[in-house]
């Protein structure tokens, strides 16, 4: 798993029914990638029924005390069977052409790769991939032969997946976005007085790029100082970047709110500025 585990797919103030699903791409078994996708106690035809009847219980008690968070578990008892009808299929890369598998990699981030096109083929709207469990990129030592050796690792299948789903006619309808929450420092960073040839955190100039989904390829915004240090020319905030990508998905993010603990939030909070220049 990434830094932080499961907060990293948590729905936040959302409904529980827009947390993420977790696949342990590491496993190539369908029941090992998805924990419990299979029960070893009924075929789908009982499942079904017992579906059904939980769906009618827990109506009845949804309209009794109308909790959202029941109706988060309704809806997540129901994902969990429709995974398990499809996800066989979704999973299965022995169905993929061997030039198609060999674009991407035999490796795990090929796979997982390959595995985020499938699952955006059957009409998935949100894939989120991390590259490697914990945090390989944070090198606080040694940072040019990792951060070589890390970029090696994903240049195949992210070159791979934009070329794929441009031959598919996907790429115009799909937003690619990479990236990390922070930087390196310009500097070298010292422990004990000697440096260990690695790079402390970034927060005030760093890199975060997007392909496809109406943005204008070849596009470079803004810079960072003669040093690499801070953003200078055009500098982009979060909340920027992400009233860019609410726009490429057709939100307002000035007019989108929903309501939590008695207020309405706006996904951009008071701030944030569409980027028209990197937009098609």
């Amino acid at each position: 798993m990434p830094i932080k585990g499961a907060e990293n797919w948590q729905s936040a103030f959302l409904p529980g029914a827009f947390q993420g699903t977790y696949v342990d791409s590491k496993h190539q078994q369908v029941d090992r990638l998805i924990e419990n996708i299979r029960s070893p106690h009924a075929d789908a035809r009982v499942q079904m029924r017992q579906l059904e009847l939980m769906r009618s219980i827990n109506e009845a008690h949804r309209q009794d005390r109308g909790d959202p968070r029941l109706e988060a578990r309704i809806q997540s008892f129901e994902l969990a069977f429709r995974m398990q009808m499809e996800a066989a299929d979704a999973f299965d890369l022995t169905q993929e052409p061997a030039h198609i598998r060999a674009m991407y990699g035999e490796g795990v981030h090929g796979r997982q790769t390959l595995i985020a096109r499938r699952l955006l083929e059957r009409g998935v709207r949100m894939v989120q991939l991390w590259h490697g469990a914990g945090q390989p990129w944070d090198n606080h030592d040694n940072i040019e032969t990792n951060h070589r050796r890390l970029a090696g690792e994903i240049d195949q299948p992210i070159a791979a997946l934009l070329h794929d789903l441009k031959q598919r006619g996907m790429l115009e309808d799909t937003l690619i976005i990479w990236g990390g929450e922070f930087g390196r420092t310009p500097t070298v960073e010292l422990s004990g007085g000697k440096s260990k040839l690695g790079r402390d955190h970034n927060h005030y100039g760093f890199s975060v790029w997007m392909a496809g989904g109406g943005i204008k390829g070849g596009t470079v915004y803004g810079s960072t100082d003669e040093l690499g240090f801070a953003a200078e020319q055009d500098p982009v905030s979060v909340h920027d970047l992400h009233a860019t990508i609410l726009h490429l998905l057709g939100v307002n993010h000035e007019e989108l709110t929903y309501r939590y603990a008695g207020r309405d939030f706006r996904l951009t909070d008071v701030h944030g500025e569409v980027l028209r220049r990197v937009l098609a």
